[in-house]
């Protein structure tokens, strides 16, 4: 167990791929968006790359991957005075992909047309997404930050996070938008502490535990002390001992299972994988960058251990290539995959 071990509960967005689209066919239009952004294709690779566009239902969805997730790394060009500098400095950010300068540049000169749209940039709904920029506490992707509110108690922020503080005379109250939060609370009598979220209120009973968002349900693990969890449709009451964890939505719950200690390591910026399917890291992985994270089919299964850092997602998966005997493959320098090492090099 680890930090990635729930991940393969989570439904998917536009950060990660459809299980509909081979993950071959979304290697291949990676391909084909870093020959047609590069400059360099000609009259017979567009042609090419129309044929290959109508072959297949799964080719056009693969190629509308690419473009959602290229679309959102590459928004900041679209909106600064100086494309060219930003291009620059997105590339100064990662040394290893400075040969791609080119693209980002070629990209800022024709910041606009169809290829780079904005409309596959959101993650979430234009309401929920306004709803996180007001939020009193929120980070974006990849970033990782605690907060010490008014009466002690500490609050961190995962990845894509967003809370609400709502301070009362007589209620203590958070309300989750976005992403997860590991709290620890502090004593105060006279007030309880609660987090609620679409889903349901949960009420610390001097505790230590984590609220995670996961499409239409709310995951709790509970590390220290108990939360009582009150369903926001049915009303359903059930409290939530140290040691266990539950997923529910705003009716019912799903059977108590152990809450792994592990998990809390993102909030030091690790992940802690203990014989994991390689795949479920990568998911996790997925979380904390703007681009796409993938993995080869023939890699997805093997068993991986260690601690890896959350804020070095790049550097993380050279660690996991290396674990399983392959490599970092990287045809757009927003779009990483574990491959095996007998595949051609990029």
């Amino acid at each position: 167990m680890s930090t990635a071990a729930g991940a393969e509960n989570r439904n998917t967005d536009v950060s990660e791929p459809s299980r509909e689209v081979a993950h071959r066919a979304m290697e291949e239009a990676a391909e084909w968006y870093a020959l047609l952004i590069s400059g360099e294709a000609t009259d017979s690779d567009h042609i090419r790359w129309r044929s290959w566009l109508a072959d297949h239902g799964e080719h056009r969805r693969a190629w509308s991957y690419v473009e959602s997730v290229s679309n959102r790394v590459l928004a900041p060009l679209q909106q600064t005075h100086d494309p060219r500098l930003t291009s620059d400095s997105l590339c100064a950010a990662n040394g290893r992909l400075l040969k791609r300068r080119r693209v980002f540049t070629r990209i800022a000169a024709f910041a606009g047309v169809s290829l780079l749209g904005l409309s596959g940039w959101y993650r979430s709904s234009l309401g929920q997404y306004a709803s996180i920029i007001a939020a009193d506490h929120r980070t974006v992707i990849g970033d990782i930050r605690e907060v010490s509110l008014a009466d002690g108690t500490r609050v961190w922020l995962n990845t894509a996070s967003a809370f609400n503080e709502d301070y009362q005379l007589r209620l203590r109250r958070l309300h989750l938008i976005a992403g997860e939060i590991l709290v620890t609370t502090a004593a105060d009598a006279s007030r309880p502490f609660v987090v609620d979220t679409a889903q349901g209120r949960m009420r610390a009973l001097g505790t230590r535990f984590t609220v995670r968002l996961e499409e239409e349900k709310t995951f709790l693990a509970v590390y220290q002390g108990k939360v009582e969890i009150t369903t926001a449709d049915s009303g359903a009451v059930v409290v939530i001992p140290a040691g266990q964890q539950t997923l529910f939505d705003s009716n019912i719950f799903s059977p108590l299972s152990t809450a792994d200690p592990a998990r809390q390591a993102w909030s030091q910026g690790q992940l802690i994988a203990w014989d994991l399917p390689l795949k479920n890291i990568v998911q996790e992985l997925r979380r904390y960058s703007s681009g796409h994270v993938g993995v080869a089919p023939e890699l997805a299964e093997r068993r991986v251990f260690g601690t890896y850092p959350l804020r070095d997602v790049e550097g993380t998966l050279t660690m996991l290539a290396d674990a399983v005997q392959g490599r970092v493959r990287r045809p757009l320098p927003w779009w990483s995959s574990i491959e095996a090492n007998d595949l051609p090099q990029n």
